[in-house]
């Protein structure tokens, strides 16, 4: 159920580094939010053509999204955590990362066939 999911301005970076970097942010949200890596989705989006701050230098928007109410705290660190991730596998300045977190009711989340 817990997603997140990173588009980047960047040239698509070679696989091993996208596999990387969408496996260790699976690992660190399941532990994040306390949820089973075995519900944890991840995916990458690169060279989309996005501005910030009015240049084209690179960027990335990152999307993260769970079932159940992500305190502030929880969202503080993941901030924190997946920034500097970013940033080290990326080579995007965390000034140039934006993160938005969402909240979802269970009944508005599919799987299965069915919802939570």
């Amino acid at each position: 159920m817990p997603l997140i999911q990173v588009k980047s301005s960047i040239s698509q970076p070679e696989s091993s580094t996208v596999k990387d970097l969408l496996k260790t942010l699976s690992v660190k949200l399941a532990k994040h939010l306390g949820k089973p890596e075995s519900y944890v989705m991840t995916a990458f989006e690169s060279d989309i053509f996005m501005t910030f701050a009015g240049t084209f230098d690179p960027v990335c928007y990152v999307e993260i999204k769970s079932i159940g109410n992500m305190k502030p705290e929880q969202t503080k660190a993941m901030s924190q955590d997946f920034c500097q991730i970013i940033e080290d596998k990326l080579g995007v300045a965390k000034n140039r990362i934006y993160l938005e977190f969402a909240d979802a009711k269970g009944s508005m989340w599919g799987w299965n066939g069915g919802t939570f």
